[in-house]
């Protein structure tokens, strides 16, 4: 029997390893599922195994927060023996947090077969932590799984090999698709008296964003001048809470508690208008067809703008009320990108289950053919 370990460490991975494992024990495989505790109150990390169904994790790194480095360090750490004990064909690690470059670097050096999900991807900013796991992930994977063109496109511009990448579509679309049914059965609106189409949803937790007072207090101040005409609701995110509370939030910004997985997905489904500097995000109003800004300079997710719902706004506070309110005005047309279909989950597993072992199959570091 294969033996595949798939990693989760933070919120967004939890929707994206789901349809992996779930397609991989379908199949047959024997899946062990490790959690580094990168994210670790209930805020960020229980609620959404329950409101995905995901079981408990086999084990538990429990590494915590820290700096970069630390938090790096720890997971690299506590994986390394863990991984030498399982002996498995093959590890899956998804998306671009330190959790997943600390498992890709330790599975590069013991020797199983390595498969990025979400690879390719590109902002082209260095100074996002983010853009060098990603880079330093894609860099010592076997398996290059692409979630668009765009990504399959900057992974053969970098020279991979064409047997490394493969389009597999957008695993967060697979969790998006099988779960929003029960997300629309949520009551939520009803909780916080919000109206369908009524109100915009806002999120803030990227580091560019929230740590610099400046940058903060001209997105609030933009938020204020969007509120006055729709009002917004803003689930706090942990790292944005306390700068929150000393900057003050203008009128017509609610604040709520962090939501959970079925929860968000509701209000973001009948918001008329999406606020963010979440890259999860972008994807999931593309699919759910609900305009989003996208308050950053840059995106890794260029798909949702070109072929999505997605309008890439900046940070300038001038910028981003004139962009609102051309979106309002005038709402992109609901486009949905190739292979966000609901299967990409199937897709990585049939792969991962044909493509050999790590004795049969080309590594990283093998020239082309030829």
């Amino acid at each position: 029997m294969t033996t595949i370990v798939c990693v989760a460490g933070a919120r967004p991975n939890y929707m994206k390893i789901k349809p992996v494992m779930d397609a991989l024990e379908a199949r047959g495989a024997h899946v062990v599922l490790v959690h580094t505790g990168q994210h670790y109150d209930e805020a960020m990390n229980g609620v959404f195994f329950r409101d995905l169904g995901l079981r408990p994790p086999d084990r538990f790194l429990g590494v915590g927060s820290g700096s970069h480095a630390e938090q790096t360090g720890r997971v690299m750490t506590a994986f390394e023996p863990l991984l030498a004990e399982i002996a498995p064909d093959a590890v899956v690690v998804v998306g671009d947090v330190n959790s997943t470059l600390a498992c890709a670097l330790v599975t590069a050096k013991a020797g199983p077969l390595l498969a990025h999900v979400e690879a390719g991807l590109r902002s082209r900013d260095w100074s996002m932590p983010e853009e060098v796991n990603r880079v330093a992930t894609d860099r010592v994977s076997d398996y290059l799984l692409a979630p668009s063109p765009d990504a399959v496109a900057n992974l053969r511009a970098e020279g991979y090999r064409p047997d490394q990448v493969h389009l597999v579509g957008n695993v967060m679309i697979d969790t998006l698709l099988a779960n929003l049914d029960r997300a629309r059965g949520s009551d939520v609106l009803t909780r916080y008296g919000l109206t369908p189409g009524e109100y915009g949803l806002v999120t803030l937790h990227r580091p560019a964003n929230v740590d610099d007072p400046h940058v903060l207090g001209g997105l609030l101040k933009a938020l204020g001048e969007i509120a006055a005409r729709l009002p917004l609701v803003l689930p706090v995110h942990p790292r944005a809470a306390g700068k929150l509370a000393d900057l003050g939030v203008p009128g017509g910004v609610r604040l709520v508690p962090p939501a959970g997985y079925l929860d968000f997905i509701a209000l973001q489904d009948r918001a008329r208008i999406v606020l963010t500097d979440s890259g999860g995000v972008q994807e999931e109003t593309t699919a759910l067809g609900v305009p989003c800004v996208t308050l950053r300079d840059n995106t890794e997710r260029p798909v949702t703008v070109e072929e999505g719902t997605n309008v890439l706004a900046g940070r300038d506070p001038e910028r981003v009320v004139a962009v609102a309110e051309a979106v309002l005005h005038r709402p992109p047309a609901p486009r949905r990108p190739e292979l966000w279909d609901g299967r990409a989950g199937e897709r990585i597993a049939d792969l991962l289950l044909a493509g050999g072992t790590a004795r049969t199959r080309r590594r990283p570091t093998d020239a082309p053919a030829g």
